[in-house]
């Protein structure tokens, strides 16, 4: 089968297979744990490591199976994959790739890539032809406006280039790729040219392309804006859907898989009719959770019961696009990024960025852009982006509100030190609005 009728295959498959007629939660699950049992058949034979980990367990207690997560996997990278790719072999051929700028290169027909590793360790990640045509039809069926093949110039901004990526690739389909290294004013000139139909990058950088539209430098009409790669945070989604005409819409990609996008409501849904993906509650109350995924169509790489880094905060009422799909208020950030400020009755108490993001949003709406940093158990750097006239305000507004949510989570407020700043970069890194640089204390 040529690589394009896999990818319509994949296409179809996504938008009319058993798993998108799942109507239910109970018939998507029924069909989740069919596929997993599947799909389990075909890897334990070939990936000596799971076939150690699931230890003879009988293939319907998939569930239970102790988590791995991205040091476990790499630890055992050669016996955990099935195309028999050597940890350093991938690593090397992934490095030479970044520092080169050629993306091209393949090992025994296998796309190597390395993940960005905001958690601190970068993962590697290998994905088949057959792969490749698999997430490309996912992706056309979940990403183009009214998930129909139609004709498309799509801008697509990344850290690094992928065979992955440029797979979508259709007389239908322009895939147009541009590295966050390069300047900010050569991509201005050409997405201008280009004038893309779909723009798809990190929420700072998409802010940075809507400021140039509103100051007459980038003159494009995308039908769709696509949030990937970091937290989209409310102040940059609002400047991006004002200059860009219409809401900005995100998709929850990550070196384990096409795990999210939204839909057509603007709620992000998880992709569980391609995988399993089971919460660990973080707070239960509060709806947030970390999520652990299985993957049922991936073999060159498996993914089983792997824990992810991400918080995700669960959506209370039902989307009203009747999707049985678990939906989600948002994706806050990894657990790294949670602060810890000491307990009044002693300890910890861990806040999660949401909190932190709403507490400094009290600021009002001069306030343009925020950074904040955990550096220490009693100390919080902020840096903020709002008119002069107006920051001491704004900093009143912010004290009271972390004060109120300290009360609220029985915390010792610690102490605010404001600055200015709190714009997105174009730097190549991921640009984090919250995220803590001190280590978690002990015991936590």
């Amino acid at each position: 089968m040529s690589a394009t009728a896999q990818v319509l295959l994949a296409y179809w498959r996504t938008r009319y297979g058993p798993g998108a007629r799942a109507r239910t939660r109970a018939a998507l699950e029924a069909y989740q744990a069919r596929a997993v049992e599947r799909h389990l058949r075909r890897v334990l034979p070939r990936a000596a490591f799971y076939r150690r980990h699931f230890a003879g367990r009988p293939l319907n207690a998939w569930a239970d199976v102790p988590t791995v997560d991205k040091k476990v996997l790499l630890a055992h990278f050669d016996e955990a994959n099935t195309a028999g790719i050597r940890y350093d072999e991938a690593l090397a051929l992934a490095l030479r790739a970044e520092q080169t700028r050629d993306f091209a290169p393949v090992l025994r027909g296998v796309t190597v890539g390395l993940s960005s590793g905001t958690s601190g360790t970068r993962g590697l990640f290998l994905v088949s032809a057959a792969e490749q045509a698999a997430w490309a039809g996912a992706a056309l069926a979940r990403v183009l406006p009214g998930g129909r093949l139609s004709a498309q110039r799509v801008a697509f901004f990344l850290r690094a280039n992928s065979n992955l990526y440029t797979s979508v690739r259709s007389r239908l389909i322009r895939f147009e790729y541009f590295d966050l290294l390069d300047p900010l004013p050569g991509h201005l000139a050409r997405l201008n040219a280009l004038q893309p139909t779909i723009v798809v990058g990190p929420p700072s950088l998409l802010a940075l392309l809507a400021q140039a539209a509103g100051a007459g430098r980038l003159t494009i009409a995308p039908r769709k804006v696509v949030a990937v790669g970091e937290v989209l945070d409310p102040l940059d989604a609002a400047v991006i859907a004002h200059h860009f005409g219409g809401p900005v819409h995100q998709v929850y990609q990550a070196t384990e898989g096409f795990l999210g996008s939204t839909c057509v409501n603007g709620t992000l849904h998880l992709h569980e009719d391609l995988v399993v993906i089971q919460p660990e509650w973080l707070d239960e109350a509060a709806r947030k959770f970390v999520p652990i995924v299985t993957d049922f169509h991936r073999l060159t790489q498996p993914i089983l019961r792997y824990r992810l880094d991400d918080i995700m905060t669960a959506r209370a009422a039902p989307c009203p696009c009747g999707s049985p799909r678990r939906a989600l208020d948002g994706i806050e950030g990894r657990c790294d990024d949670i602060f810890y400020f000491p307990a009044l009755a002693g300890g910890w108490v861990p806040v999660f960025p949401d909190f932190i993001r709403r507490a400094l949003m009290a600021g009002g709406p001069q306030l343009a852009g925020y950074v904040a940093r955990q550096v220490a158990p009693g100390r919080v750097e902020i840096a903020l982006a709002a008119p002069a006239e107006a920051r001491a305000e704004i900093e009143a507004a912010a004290t009271a509100a972390l004060t109120a949510l300290c009360a609220r989570v029985g915390a010792v407020r610690p102490d605010a030190v404001y600055s200015t700043g709190g714009a997105p970069e174009l730097t190549g890194r991921k640009f984090k609005r919250v995220a803590r640089l001190m280590d978690a204390p002990e015991g936590v």
